[in-house]
């Protein structure tokens, strides 16, 4: 009789370490529990909203930001990325008319003709960070204290970016952090996020374009076409407004060079542009790769560009353009400067080196 009671107690003891252990999830279990999540953000009332602070690692000193992201099915987007340096706040965003990127306090934006940002990779954007757990096999998995970790592999446009580490809260799968390294295991991107919502509530401008540019109090100004010839074909915005062409001066803002060149490159020149009511310049490096960057301060405007590549620097987007086996550029505003790279030869990932050299630059 006692050995019976023993042995019960024995199973009974085994029963509730097992039912313990239930609660336990494996990578399978989470990935399928992710599915059910995109599923829900495709639904008619899909939504999220996150805030956090995002770091950048590619040069000299950390560059720090602070970053926003509103997601709204079927497809907009609203990104926010405050410079803490800067103190300059660009908008990205994604509405029926388009994708915009924005600097309402310099009263500036870009029009993009893009499907971004479908199949191309943001760090801070949930889908993007789902997107690479569900599709690398190889996945890593980590059941810590207060996270589900996993470690796969990176989809950016960056060669240099290689893996990332994604930590998703338990109870939620929201992202909490995320950190991109390159191929030696340096941490070159991080971003943390400290609020995340699954059913956020916007308005129903929250994501049109002129809200947004009038949301720092300044005026939407003017917005500028390109005719088939690439000559700028100005309107004004405002209510009732006729067209005009715009005058505005904004003075010159010194050359900005990046501290960063491919192995093998060497500056030619810098070249003031003529009677450039912008001010611009042109920089030509030769070498293993020939490439110019042309920078200018443009006029008080919106400006739409041909279709192309959404590109996430980091910092900004910028717009890729042209024939990859012929001649690209890449294109971008930062702190109220255009930035052009044309190159028939230079890698993306080289362009978008170059790029991240010059945020950290100021005008000599």
């Amino acid at each position: 009789m006692r050995r019976i009671s023993w042995v019960l107690a024995l199973v009974l003891c085994v029963t509730v370490v097992l039912a313990g252990c239930g609660g336990k999830k494996d990578a399978a279990s989470v990935v399928k529990d992710l599915n059910n999540v995109v599923d829900k953000l495709q639904s008619k009332d899909g939504s999220y909203k996150g805030k956090g602070n995002m770091t950048l690692y590619t040069g000299e000193k950390p560059q720090q930001y602070d970053v926003e992201v509103w997601y709204q099915n079927p497809s907009y987007y609203r990104i926010s990325l405050k410079n803490a340096q800067k103190d300059i706040t660009q908008i990205v965003l994604r509405n029926d008319d388009g994708v915009f990127v924005l600097t309402p306090s310099l009263n500036k934006s870009f029009r993009f003709q893009s499907d971004w940002p479908e199949n191309q990779g943001q760090v801070y954007l949930y889908q993007t960070l789902v997107r690479g757990i569900l599709t690398d096999n190889t996945r890593q998995f980590v059941d810590d204290k207060e996270s589900y970790v996993f470690d796969v592999a990176a989809n950016y446009h960056s060669q240099s970016l290689v893996r990332q580490k994604i930590w998703l809260n338990k109870d939620s799968y929201a992202p909490k952090q995320v950190q991109v390294s390159d191929s030696e295991a340096n941490v070159v991107v991080e971003v943390k996020f400290n609020e995340f919502d699954f059913n956020a509530k916007f308005d129903k401008d929250s994501f049109d374009m002129q809200r947004n540019m009038t949301a720092m109090g300044e005026s939407v100004g003017t917005i500028a076409e390109v005719d088939e010839s690439g000559n700028e074909i100005v309107t004004d915005l405002s209510e009732g407004a006729q067209p005009e062409p715009v005058k505005k001066e904004l003075g010159s803002f010194g050359v900005i060079e990046p501290d960063y060149t491919p192995e093998g490159v060497v500056k030619n020149d810098t070249t003031a542009i003529a009677n450039s009511k912008d001010h611009a310049v042109v920089l030509r490096y030769d070498g293993t790769y020939q490439y110019t960057v042309m920078e200018a301060r443009p006029l008080d405007r919106a400006v739409s560009l041909a279709p192309g590549s959404v590109i996430d620097l980091g910092f900004t987007v910028g717009l890729l353009t042209g024939d990859h086996d012929k001649q690209q550029t890449l294109t971008w505003m930062d702190d109220g400067i255009e930035f052009r790279i044309t190159s028939a030869n230079l890698p993306v990932s080289e362009m978008m080196n170059v790029a991240a050299s010059l945020a950290e630059q100021t005008g000599k």
